[in-house]
C-alpha cells in the first residue's frame, strides 16, 4: 500500500494525547463515584468484566480515529481486476487502385467509412491499431482503446503506390506481437533489448488465438512481394484469424495512375483464400449487414490485470463503522458515549 499524502499520518501523534485525556477523565469519574458510594454506604463491585466493558468502547473509538487518519493520507493499493482484452488490427490497402470510383465516392472512402463504423461498435477493452500498406507496410497507430484516436488515424489515410498484401499482413502480425508483449517492449526503437533468438513456435490450430484479429481492407490486387498466402499461413500458424473485406466491384473501374491507363477490379478469389487459410471470413464492403458480423467474431480474453486504486473511501467507511460500534457499546454498557 502506498500513501498519496503521508504528512497526514502526523495526526496519529494526537491519538495518545487524547487517550491519556480520556483516561484522566475516567479516573475522575471513578473517584467521584467512589466518594458517593462511601457516603451512601453502597460499594460497587468491579471485576474483569466491568473493566472490559469500560475499556472496550474507548479502544474501538481510538481504533476508528486511527483508521480515519490513515484515510486522510489517501492510501492506494494494487488489486487484480478481471477485464476483457482483445487486439484488432485494421490493415488498410492504400495503393493507388484504392482511388477507383466503382464504390462511391472512392474505394478508399468506402473502406474508411466501414472501418470507422467498425471502431464505433467495439466493446471497451478492445485495443484497435491501424496498419497501412502499399508497396510496404507501416504501423500508423499502435493498438489503443481510445476510439477517437483510432478514428483520427483512419481519416488521415490516402491512396499512395503499389499493393503488397503480404507486407500488410506481416506488419499487422508485428503490431499484435508488440501490443501483447506489453509496454516494456518496443521493437520499433532501441530503448529495449532486441528479442533473443528462439526456436520457431510450433504451429497452432488456425483461429485458436481468439483474442487477436486482423481485418484486411483491400481490393485484393497484389503486385508486390511477399506472397500474401505465405504471410497468411504465418498468421494461421500463430492462430491469428484474418477477416478480409473486399473493397471494389467485380466489374472494376478504369484509373489514370501517373499517366498509365489501368483497369482495376476486386480480386475476391485471393481474399477468400487469405481468409480461408487463417480460419477467417470474407466480407463485401458494400454489404453493411455482413460487415457488422465481424463485430461478433472477436473472442476477448478474460485476464486479471493489476490496477492501482485509491482506498480512502474504504478505510474511511471502516473507520466510521468501528467508531459507531464503540459508541453503541458505550451507550449499552455505560449509558454514555465514550
Amino acid at each position: 500500500m502506498a500513501l498519496t499524502w503521508p504528512p497526514a499520518l502526523a495526526l496519529l501523534l494526537l491519538i495518545p494525547a487524547g487517550a491519556w485525556l480520556y483516561r484522566e477523565i475516567g479516573r475522575r469519574r471513578a473517584r467521584r463515584a467512589g466518594s458517593l458510594a462511601g457516603v451512601g454506604g453502597v460499594v460497587t463491585a468491579g471485576g474483569r468484566g466491568a473493566r472490559l466493558r469500560t475499556r472496550a468502547p474507548a479502544g474501538l473509538f481510538v481504533l476508528g480515529l486511527g483508521l480515519m487518519v490513515v484515510a486522510l493520507s489517501r492510501p492506494t493499493g494494487t488489486v487484480g481486476l478481471p477485464i476483457e482484452k482483445g487486439t484488432v488490427i485494421l490493415a488498410f490497402d492504400v495503393s493507388g487502385s484504392m482511388a477507383a470510383t466503382d464504390l462511391a465516392p472512392t474505394r478508399m472512402d468506402a473502406a474508411k467509412a466501414a472501418a470507422v463504423d467498425f471502431v464505433q461498435h467495439q466493446r471497451p477493452g478492445i485495443a484497435i491499431g491501424i496498419v497501412a500498406f502499399s508497396d510496404s507496410g507501416v504501423a500508423v497507430q499502435t493498438p489503443t482503446t481510445d476510439q477517437d484516436t483510432v478514428i483520427a488515424a483512419i481519416k488521415r489515410l490516402a491512396p499512395e503506390k503499389g499493393t503488397a498484401l503480404g507486407q500488410g499482413i506481416a506488419t499487422a502480425l508485428m503490431a499484435i506481437a508488440v501490443a501483447e508483449a506489453g509496454p516494456n517492449v518496443d521493437y520499433y526503437t532501441n530503448r529495449s533489448p532486441a528479442p533473443t533468438a528462439s526456436p520457431t513456435p510450433a504451429p497452432v490450430p488456425p483461429g485458436s488465438h481468439g483474442s487477436a484479429l486482423v481485418v484486411l481492407l483491400t481490393d485484393g490486387e497484389n503486385n508486390e512481394r511477399p506472397d500474401p498466402l505465405t504471410a497468411a499461413q504465418a498468421a494461421a500458424n500463430l492462430g491469428i484469424r484474418i477477416d478480409t473485406v473486399g473493397i471494389g466491384s467485380a466489374a472494376g473501374a478504369d484509373l489514370d495512375l501517373n499517366g498509365f491507363h489501368v483497369h482495376s477490379q476486386l480480386n475476391e478469389a485471393l481474399l477468400r483464400q487469405v481468409a480461408g487459410v487463417t480460419g477467417g471470413s470474407y466480407y463485401a464492403a458494400d454489404t453493411a449487414e455482413q460487415l457488422k458480423a465481424i463485430y461478433d467474431t472477436l473472442d476477448p480474453q478474460l485476464v486479471v490485470e493489476a490496477q492501482s486504486i485509491e482506498l480512502t473511501a474504504v478505510i474511511a467507511g471502516a473507520s466510521l463503522l468501528v467508531m459507531m460500534l464503540g459508541a453503541g457499546a458505550s451507550l449499552a454498557w455505560l449509558g454514555r458515549l465514550p
